[in-house]
């Protein structure tokens, strides 16, 4: 327990103490929401691939979809590599950076109120972020309760409260900085604590292949004619499995707290270099906690079970770890306070600068009254506590109540999110003729789509078909939709200003000078 407290101790400090670091880079808005756009590759790299995976996905995700979909579950890990790292940087990353710089955009609302020459559009978009940013960020404290209860017997809502409180005090200090620093640190807590937790659990089991040999002897509820359902290629459900992927993977490119990452990088090298750090990061991380997930039905008799029979999902996880030792237990602790905190200060960072740039900025310029640099620092630190302070408190009120399953909010957030925001974010980047009204289409459609997902699920009722009942396979229908939407909608409407886009978009283009000793030249380049 000694041992335990001190590791604890020693995290809160580097924690703090790096806030305190970074506190001169937020002295201004641009220092505080982006690092004055001088953040490097790995720095970047790190702080996306900690913002991805949270104690959502190493206790919610890796639980419920190893459980369902046994060892084949690893291909989500391996989908949020390919797709949500390496094609995402890869898409994303450069013509984010140019054309946010260019537009001088520090949110991802305000890109779409510049891009589109719209007001309106940026204040929608930051509702949408306001209203679907607060039930993610409350599911991101729930992984935490089941280990610090085995580890600790401490009660939850101080579970919460201490994560909450080491989360506000780096954030308001350091910014965004401090959160890319830390951030940095959590993620090699990760990788190193991942792989000894896998190699562990194999240990405790006989092995990699005396649990596979386990795995296989398990029949499946959904494919009970499939012997080994659960070390199978795709698993028993290959069409389920791939929405998963799906809303895990694509779903990245239309989170604002993930794109606003690439805001912030540093130039197209650290892009470069970024693209295969964060993808090596996501394998170890995501294609870990899925494949470790995919033992779960090794402990079907010390899980916990809700009164119907099903499987209490996020109790799962934390089952597998009792039999570990006491410093390993400690290691997963610090994994799981490094996975949710990075994320957190992620989303309430995120929240409060979109909320302060995007909403109370325009508002008091249209009354009349500028708002100067330094009381936007201050409503953006104000709404930082308020946001950790709403959504410690839901968390709370969460597990009070009957809502138990983390990936049930954490989907529906992402399907909305990344629904309204990925379709006209990709093109709009890529496409000249995307129009406002398309935009504003599939703002409608993605947030429709899924509150009609969240009512079916909270009445009982179907939504559209049982397949789309779930919030994942709903949230793929969003991003789809939207994927669709713009375009047509865009065909059918015309774009207004085409002067200014074409000149919005040669900010890819443009020429620079630099010295011969920077850029290199061949010896006929040098005679002209």
């Amino acid at each position: 327990m000694f041992l335990k407290i001190l590791i604890l101790i020693l995290f809160f400090a580097v924690m703090i103490g790096v806030g305190i670091y970074c506190r001169k880079t937020a002295n201004n808005v641009q220092g505080f929401v982006l690092g004055d756009r001088k953040v490097g590759s790995w720095l970047t790299a790190f702080a996306f691939g900690t913002s991805y995976f949270s104690a959502v996905i190493f206790v919610g995700y890796a639980g419920q979809f190893g459980w369902k979909y046994g060892l084949s579950a690893t291909w989500i890990g391996l989908g949020n590599a390919l797709i949500g790292s390496l094609l995402a940087w890869r898409i994303l990353g450069r013509r984010t950076r140019l054309m946010t710089q260019y537009l001088q955009s520090a949110t991802m609302p305000d890109f779409f109120g510049q891009r589109f020459n719209s007001q309106a559009l940026k204040v929608a978009a930051s509702v949408i972020v306001f209203v679907f940013l607060i039930p993610y960020t409350a599911s991101l404290y729930n992984g935490l309760s089941r280990l610090f209860g085995l580890s600790f017997g401490i009660d939850y809502s101080w579970c919460v409260l201490g994560m909450a409180i080491l989360t506000g005090i780096y954030v308001l200090v350091g910014g965004y900085m401090a959160t890319a620093v830390n951030d940095f640190i959590q993620g090699m807590i990760m990788l190193i604590g991942i792989v000894a937790v896998i190699i562990s659990v194999l240990n405790g089991n006989g092995g990699f292949t005396a649990a596979i040999e386990k795995m296989s002897q398990i029949p499946s509820e959904a494919a009970p004619g499939l012997n080994g359902a659960f070390v199978s290629f795709f698993g028993p459900q290959p069409i389920w499995l791939l929405g998963v992927v799906l809303l895990t993977s694509l779903g990245t490119w239309g989170l604002p707290q993930m794109v606003g990452k690439f805001y912030a990088i540093r130039d197209e090298a650290a892009i470069r270099k970024g693209t295969f750090i964060s993808t090596f990061f996501a394998i170890i991380v995501a294609g870990g906690c899925y494949f470790l997930g995919g033992f779960g039905r090794l402990y079907g008799g010390v899980i916990d079970f809700a009164p119907n029979g099903t499987p209490i999902y996020d109790s799962i996880v934390p089952s597998m770890l009792q039999t570990l030792p006491d410093l390993m237990i400690g290691v997963v602790i610090i994994l799981v306070l490094s996975a949710s905190m990075s994320t957190l200060s992620s989303l309430v960072l995120t929240s409060g600068s979109t909320l302060t740039l995007d909403i109370i900025k325009p508002a008091m310029a249209k009354g009349g009254k500028s708002m100067s640099e330094k009381s936007q620092l201050l409503s953006i630190r104000l709404l930082v506590v308020f946001f950790i302070a709403v959504s410690s408190v839901l968390a709370i009120i969460q597990a009070k109540s009957s809502v138990t399953f983390i990936a049930q909010l954490m989907g529906i957030s992402w399907g909305a999110l990344a629904g309204a925001f990925l379709a006209p974010f990709l093109y709009g980047l890529y496409w000249k003729k995307t129009t406002k009204a398309s935009v504003w289409a599939s703002f409608i459609v993605g947030v429709l789509i899924m509150c009609g997902c969240m009512y079916g699920t909270f009445t009982k009722t179907t939504f559209i078909s049982p397949f789309f009942s779930s919030p994942i396979n709903a949230g793929v229908l969003s991003m789809v939709a939207g994927l669709v939407i713009v375009p047509i909608v865009s065909l059918f409407t015309k774009v207004k200003e085409q002067e200014k886009i074409d000149k919005m978009f040669g900010c890819y283009n443009r020429e620079v000078t630099v010295r011969a000793s920077t850029s290199l030249m061949d010896a006929d380049e040098v005679k002209k």
